[in-house]
């Protein structure tokens, strides 16, 4: 195996940040929404609001930290070798069969990734604050000509998105113990060195 350093120091802050944010969030949403006692409901409400806007900050800070440095490069989409990354997942990694786009300087991401970040950073995450920050604002919803907006359909929205990128984690989860071991992306993550096979060091 050869090593190669993929994921900067604040890569992996916001990766692990968000992580956080996303279980945290869920467990004082759905405290409030669904009625179960971990936190109490109005620490849980409490937490649940300077979460979000902690979340909201640090977002910015990856918005700006993507287009100041050029990784947004990483996330452009691409339907080249896209069906044959799907059958990888889906038939190859189950065969033995090498990964058919290696890992490199110049592409951390295969096209399967590239289509879920964006999606999850330019479409979900978006839609999950922009609704937090509607229901954050209730009362004032009449002042800014909301008051015909229905409080219960924006609940819905909001939880409907929390249990999307709760679904999200849970698959990124797994994803990550498909490497060449268990644990092997897991430790990328958490030191910037990814292993690849010395044959994929290329690009």
């Amino acid at each position: 195996m050869d090593r190669l350093y993929l994921y900067t120091r604040f890569e992996r802050f916001w990766h692990w940040a968000q992580a956080g944010f996303v279980v945290l969030l869920g467990l004082t949403g759905y405290e409030v929404h669904l009625g179960y006692n971990l936190f109490g409901f109005r620490r849980a409400v409490e937490w649940h609001n300077t979460l979000g806007i902690a979340w909201l900050v640090l977002y910015a800070f990856i918005v700006f930290w993507h287009l100041t440095t050029g990784q947004w490069k990483h996330y452009i989409p691409t339907t080249r070798m896209l069906v044959t990354v799907i059958r990888y997942y889906m038939i190859g990694i189950f065969r033995g069969e090498p990964h058919p786009v290696p890992k490199s300087e110049r592409v951390k991401h295969n096209p399967l990734q590239r289509l879920t970040y964006l999606s999850i950073s330019v479409f979900l995450i978006p839609f999950q604050m922009l609704t937090g920050i509607l229901y954050y604002s209730y009362n004032s919803w009449g002042a800014i000509g909301l008051g015909k907006l229905g409080l219960g359909i924006l609940a819905f929205l909001h939880m409907a998105g929390g249990f999307a990128l709760l679904v999200f984690l849970i698959v990124h989860i797994y994803m990550t113990t498909t490497g060449h071991s268990l644990t092997a992306h897991f430790r990328a993550m958490c030191s910037g060195w990814e292993e690849v096979p010395i044959r994929e060091k290329a690009d």
